[in-house]
């Protein structure tokens, strides 16, 4: 397949994509703000004012990365999630991609790249809120963008796995209610690692939004409970399986099928 026709491939996908996220701005954007400004009222404020400082940074400072991470990986994994499940469900528009000659690693990087372009906007809307309850510090900004990257990428995959085997929408809330929620009140968003019993400590390592979200901390702080190179490490192999199986799923037609 031309490279020109790949091009148009791909940017079909994902302006179909950018055009929902902001035609249904109030389903795609303003609920996350809300839930982070009653986030920021009751943890950062409420309770932080209970709670000393950590790192030489307020608590508010402390929750503000992994508040904003939230928006992001949880975003990204719903709007991939959705929009594949309404493509294949409703639309049927999955069918005719699928049946034309666009390869499916396109197909990914479409669905992906949509995906990636709400949580942008999600995320700097919730930073944008978060600067009336503590000023944000910004120590690395590469390294903030660099794991605001990799995490949106692999919600993002995550949520095209769910949205290829959900068989209606129930399908679609099982795995953010069940799975993605507990991972990440348990990821370290709210408390440090090091603040824990051993065994809990333990059971937080073996949480993948854990090293998100102190990557993403270390950008903002300059501190994280957890070294760079171990959480690349950790996210850069589970991005490698998330494509894998998203790619089998794909060429196999499995679960694409109602």
């Amino acid at each position: 397949m031309p490279l020109e026709k790949l091009f148009i491939s791909y940017y079909t996908i994902v302006r179909k994509g950018m055009v929902r996220v902001v035609r249904i701005w109030p389903q795609t954007i303003l609920p996350s703000l809300v839930t982070s400004v009653l986030y920021f009222t009751v943890f950062g404020t409420i309770l932080g004012s209970q709670i000393g400082d950590i790192n030489g940074y307020t608590y508010m400072q402390f929750v503000v990365p992994g508040l904003v991470m939230l928006a992001i990986i949880t975003n990204a994994f719903t709007d991939v999630a959705t929009t594949f499940f309404v493509s294949k469900f409703f639309a049927r528009s999955i069918d005719e991609i699928l049946v034309s000659p666009t390869p499916p690693w396109v197909i990914i990087a479409g669905f992906v790249s949509a995906g990636i372009f709400r949580s942008a906007i999600v995320g700097v809307a919730v930073l944008i809120v978060s600067m009336v309850f503590a000023l944000p510090h910004l120590a690395h900004p590469l390294v903030i963008l660099y794991f605001f990257l990799l995490s949106s990428i692999i919600f993002a995959l995550g949520g095209l796995i769910n949205g290829i085997y959900a068989k209606n929408f129930d399908g679609i809330t099982i795995i953010p209610t069940f799975v993605l929620t507990p991972l990440v009140y348990l990821g370290g968003v709210f408390y440090s690692a090091h603040s824990l019993p051993p065994l809990f400590q333990t059971l937080t390592y073996l949480n993948p939004v854990f090293y998100l979200i102190n990557g993403f901390r270390y950008g903002f702080l300059g501190f994280s409970d957890v070294s760079l190179w171990t959480a690349s490490a950790v996210l850069l192999a589970l991005t490698a399986i998330f494509i894998v199986i998203a790619l089998y799923l794909l060429k196999t037609g499995l679960g694409l099928k109602l």
